[in-house]
Parts: structure tokens; C-alpha cells; sequence
């Protein structure tokens, strides 16, 4: 950003530089109901979300007398779509078939971004597709598209083997990566989650996602949202209970330790499955806290934005420079300034930063080495300096975990909004109201914090909000 000053013969510019120098609340953060297509006697799980519904896993029964089972008299699961009607009411769920429907397992699954692309896991069957009792019963993952209720053109995932399982694909948003839980050699022990990167049109050799994200126990049913948290199930020790859902983000080419997602999407019973809508304000889980394996709704009692602007710091600092002195580098004279806040500077170019926003009155004096003659106030220029329009974030961009720190929305900036709540959102399931909360991170890791400040209803109801965000990195 560039300001000039004009006089006679003498031009100077201003120039930005870049200087980079209440009650917290503890709110029930999510509301947990059975989804009513649950059955409550069938198992129902690994619930995905699709325009204008669910699709999941089944083991229900084909019709009210006849089950479809496995060769070891075990009902299949297979896939379903359940249709929103309204707010409120769903359609009675509708199979998605497939040439595998009758004899084996289909599902877990994902869509890919495309909309007609499915990935499901099923049984590794090579050859002909018969009743036969003596095929290898490991799972691998199976390509498909979606045709209205039909999965067609069938085809197996490149990675699939005989002699280890793989499961529960996961696409990410973009199409890019797939993620999913394998037995496969060399993990970390149990099954651990592996991704593969679409390169040239192909799925590349998997990799596992080390000892970080997984343990020596099982890690299964990956998801990973757009905010780019990944989650996924394990039976590591230290849960609620069994099977626990645990997340992690990607930060500085590093995964970060997991964290165990609260109460009451974890349970002392087994919670798995764990997807989210992109505001995360919804969103679908596994559990089996009831009779049976069913699916639950969540919704957040927490506000959470999909976007924020990201916080724009405040600058204060300028460069003053007198271009006629590097032009007419030959003639003698000397520039002095009058910076408008009782500073002087003296110099063809001066940097100097101001307390604060304000109105500065700037002055230049020219001197003649020669004759001594001294031109005073042959131009002023009155510079104004102001804050960016938004909230703002006082606090620290690096701390320790465990230790208390304080973040501050008094320099908010929001001209003619008569302000009615500060809202907080730390990005680790907790959240404060007021303009100066206090805050614990307990655990490290990267953490993107929202300020979401909101107004007092105009004359005509209206409320105005505005967000901005900013990182903090939390240490051991």
C-alpha cells in the first residue's frame, strides 16, 4: 500500500511493511438420538451421507421369513439408502443391489465425489461367483457404479489379496486419496489404516499411516472430513470403552497424536463409523449402546463455521521514502521528518512504526547542505491509519499443553455493530463466551480457534455475525 507526498520538484512515499510483532462455558456439546430407520433388533451400521439421505449396512432380513446368510449361518450385511422425507421423517429404507447380494457381505462403503463411484467391502471371491463353501473368507474392497438402486460393472480393488483383509474404504472430498483398514504385513499390529494417493488415474501402493495414528490394537472405519480432521475407531487401551472414535489432523507433514472424541458420541459400549456433514454441525455414528448395532444422529451444540477469514494482523509500521534523492543523488540536501506523533526521523528513507490507528500529520523540512537554507512544511500529508474491519484475536500462536492462557476480542473492530456475545471455538470440542476467556489446551497439537462475534438485533430483527480465525500450536 503506497501513499505519496508531492513537493515541487521533491516526491515521497509511504510504504506498508510487514511488522509481525469472563466465564469459560462447559455446555452438553452434542445431542445423540437413534435414527428411526433403526431397527433396534438388526444390525445397522457404517452410515455415509448422500444427497438427500443415508446410505448404510444392513443384516436385516430380505423379506419378514427369509434371511440371507453366510455359509456359516450368519445373516449378510448389505447395502440400504435411506431417504430424508422431511426435517424430521424418513422413507422406509430401499436395498442397493449388486451381483453379490445373495452371497456375500457388501458394505462398509463410500461414494466418491463424483456421485456414482462406490467403494464396498466384500468378500475376496475369485473366479465364477457360485455357492461354494470352500472360498477364501478374507475381505478385500470392491469398485462400482450407482445406477438409480443398482451397483453395476463391478470390479476389485488392485491391493486386494487373499491373505489379508481390506475394508471400510474412505474417499476424501476430492477424489484424491483413499483411505482404509487393513491386516496387511508390516502394520503396526491388528489392522491399521492405510492410504493410497489417485495418481494418473490409478490407486498407488498403500502406505501406512505409522505408528502415530495407529497402535498395536485395531484401527478401523477412517473418515476424513474437509476440515481435514481424520477420524476413525479403535480398541486401543485408555477409551470409554471397546471401540472408541478418535481423531487426528495432518500438520507440518506430521500426524498428530489422536484424540478420543467426548461424550456421548463415545460410550462404554462401541462407537464406530463416525461421519459429519461439512459445517460439522451434523452428522452419523455406529453404536452398539443398545440391543443391537444401530445408527445415531449427532447434532453440535457447539457453532462451528465451514469458513472463516483468517484473522488479518494489524500493522502499524511504515517506510517514508524520498525517491528524488535517489534520482538527484548529486544535490546536497538533507530530509527530515516530522512523523505526526512527536517522533522526528532524518533521512531519504525512514522506518517507523506508529502506536496505533489515528490520523498522523507528516512533514517533511528540506535543508540545503550548501547554503544552510531550510524549507519548512513544503508539503504535509495527513496519513490514517486504521484497523481492519473484523474480529480480532489477541493471544499466542504457540503454547504448552497444559498450560493457561488468555485470549482477547477487545480490539475487535467492527464499526457501528453494537456487539451482543464474543463466541469461542477452540477447535478441540470445547468453546467460551465473553471478550476475554481463559483457556487449557490439554493436549498437543495444531488447533484452528474461531472468533464468532454477533450483534444486537437492528429495528428489523436482523442479526449481523462476523468470524475470523487463526491457528495456535500446542507443545508437549
Amino acid at each position: 500500500m503506497y501513499k505519496r507526498l508531492l513537493y515541487n520538484i521533491f516526491f515521497l512515499i509511504a510504504v506498508l511493511l510487514p511488522s509481525w510483532a469472563t466465564a469459560q462455558e462447559d455446555p452438553e456439546l452434542y445431542k445423540v438420538t437413534r435414527m428411526p430407520f433403526s431397527t433396534g433388533i438388526f444390525n445397522d451400521i457404517s452410515p455415509v451421507i448422500v444427497q438427500d439421505g443415508v446410505l448404510f449396512c444392513s443384516d436385516r432380513r430380505f423379506s419378514s421369513i427369509v434371511d440371507r446368510t453366510t455359509f456359516e449361518g450368519r445373516r449378510l450385511f448389505n447395502i440400504y439408502f435411506a431417504e430424508k422425507k422431511d426435517s424430521a421423517d424418513w422413507l422406509k429404507p430401499r436395498e442397493v443391489i449388486s451381483e453379490r447380494s445373495f452371497l456375500f457381505n457388501n458394505g462398509p462403503l463410500c461414494i466418491d465425489p463424483d456421485g456414482k463411484t462406490v467403494y464396498f467391502t466384500s468378500e475376496t471371491e475369485t473366479g465364477k461367483i457360485t455357492r461354494r463353501r470352500n472360498y477364501n473368507n478374507s475381505s478385500g474392497i470392491f469398485v462400482a457404479e450407482l445406477e438409480g438402486s443398482e451397483l453395476v460393472s463391478l470390479r476389485p480393488f488392485a491391493f486386494n489379496s487373499s491373505d489379508y483383509n481390506i475394508a471400510q474404504p474412505a474417499v476424501t472430498k476430492d477424489g484424491k486419496y483413499l483411505f482404509f483398514s487393513s491386516d496387511m504385513p508390516g502394520g503396526q499390529g491388528g489392522a491399521d489404516i492405510y492410504l493410497c494417493e489417485m495418481v494418473n488415474g490409478e490407486w498407488s501402493t498403500p502406505r501406512n499411516l505409522g505408528p502415530i495414528v495407529n497402535s498395536s490394537s485395531n484401527e478401523s472405519y477412517p473418515f476424513m472430513h474437509p476440515s481435514g480432521r481424520l477420524y476413525f475407531s479403535s480398541d486401543r487401551p485408555g477409551g470409554y470403552g471397546n471401540l472408541d472414535v478418535y481423531y487426528t489432523l495432518l500438520s507440518f507433514g506430521e500426524w498428530q497424536k489422536p484424540v478420543i472424541m467426548t461424550e456421548p458420541i463415545n460410550s462404554e459400549s462401541d462407537d464406530f463409523a463416525f461421519v459429519a456433514d461439512q459445517t460439522f454441525q451434523s452428522g452419523y455414528f455406529s453404536s452398539n449402546r443398545g440391543r443391537s448395532d444401530d445408527i445415531y444422529q449427532f447434532v453440535s451444540t457447539i457453532i462451528r463455521k465451514a469458513d472463516c477469514d483468517t484473522l488479518v494482523e494489524n500493522n502499524y509500521c511504515y517506510q517514508l521514502v524520498e525517491e528524488n534523492a535517489v534520482k538527484y543523488d548529486t544535490i546536497p540536501f538533507s530530509y527530515e521528518w516530522r512523523l505526526g506523533d512527536g517522533e522526528t526521523a532524518v533521512g531519504s528513507i525512514v522506518e517507523h512504526c506508529y502506536p496505533g490507528p489515528g490520523s498522523y500529520l507528516v512533514q517533511l523540512d528540506v535543508v540545503n547542505l550548501i547554503t544552510g537554507e531550510t524549507m519548512f512544511n513544503q508539503k504535509t500529508y495527513n496519513l490514517e491509519i486504521s484497523d481492519a474491519e473484523q474480529p480480532y484475536i489477541t493471544g499466542p500462536d504457540e503454547c504448552v499443553a497444559g498450560s493457561d492462557i488468555k485470549f482477547d476480542a477487545s480490539k475487535t473492530n467492527l464499526p457501528g455493530w453494537n456487539i451482543a456475545r464474543y463466541y469461542w471455538n477452540f477447535g478441540d470440542e470445547t468453546i467460551a463466551i465473553g471478550r476475554e476467556v481463559d483457556k487449557v489446551f490439554t493436549k498437543p497439537g495444531t488447533y484452528n480457534i474461531q472468533l464468532i462475534v454477533t450483534s444486537v438485533p437492528d429495528q428489523s430483527g436482523v442479526v449481523r455475525e462476523s468470524c475470523v480465525c487463526k491457528s495456535i500450536i500446542v507443545t508437549p
